[in-house]
């Protein structure tokens, strides 16, 4: 797999890169904006790293550069700014993941992994979440056997949030999906459609959760431990 990593510090690029190499990546290293988005236009990468603080041209206008000239190159984000704020700028210029300075190379490698199973179509045939099913071929979800009645708001925002099941996913990103196609829609309706998938999942181990400046995440409901009393 090869990588281009767009990372301004040298020692910091050169660590980065002898660790991708050891593990088995092919890296490039690239240390400005403006040359980075040369060198993303050849399409010779499978997969970006790239550091938000950046000279030439900043990581989120290289990353609004690229999604409007239609380059799909996933792209992880690697930087220090770790703020609610600078996350969703740079899921919302276009970015696929986001990783904080200092950060664990085991978890590097396994968010790289991830992203390359997804280029790849690599992705498993069935996801689950507590006792919610989605099945990739037919597009159905169940709760446990039961199909689960949906419109196709609720469907589009429900396959947008089980993709990252733990994850966290922008209002702003969900409302795209959701009003991909409709004209004159509030943005507060994003609301109404999670009001109603919150209803649909109430009594199973499938929770919709808010996280209030960022947006929704689906996960698991993990019941607690029942200790025993003192007889």
């Amino acid at each position: 797999m090869k990588i281009l990593v767009v990372e301004d510090d040298p020692d910091l690029s050169r660590a980065l890169v002898r660790a991708l190499e050891k593990r088995g990546f092919t890296a490039t290293p690239c240390f400005d904006g403006l040359k980075a988005f040369q060198a993303i236009r050849q399409n010779l990468h499978d997969i970006i790293i790239l550091d938000l603080n950046i000279p030439g041209e900043d990581g989120l206008h290289l990353l609004q550069r690229m999604r409007n000239a239609g380059i799909d190159t996933p792209v992880l984000i690697l930087t220090a700014r770790s703020s609610v704020g600078d996350r969703i700028a740079g899921l919302n210029a276009g970015g696929d993941d986001y990783l904080s300075k200092p950060f664990d190379l085991d978890e590097l490698e396994a968010r790289i992994r991830a992203l390359s199973r997804r280029i790849h179509g690599h992705e498993e045939k069935t996801i689950r979440c507590g006792d919610l099913r989605f099945e990739r071929e037919s597009g159905a979800f169940y709760i446990d056997d039961d199909p689960l009645e949906l419109t196709p708001r609720e469907q589009a925002m429900l396959q947008a949030l089980i993709a990252k099941p733990g994850h966290a996913v922008t209002k702003e990103r969900l409302f795209r999906v959701v009003f991909s196609d409709e004209e004159n829609v509030h943005f507060e309706a994003i609301e109404v459609v999670a009001h109603r998938l919150r209803k649909k999942l109430a009594g199973t181990r499938t929770m919709l959760m808010t996280l209030r400046g960022l947006g929704y995440l689906l996960r698991e409901e993990i019941e607690p431990v029942e200790t025993p009393k003192d007889s």
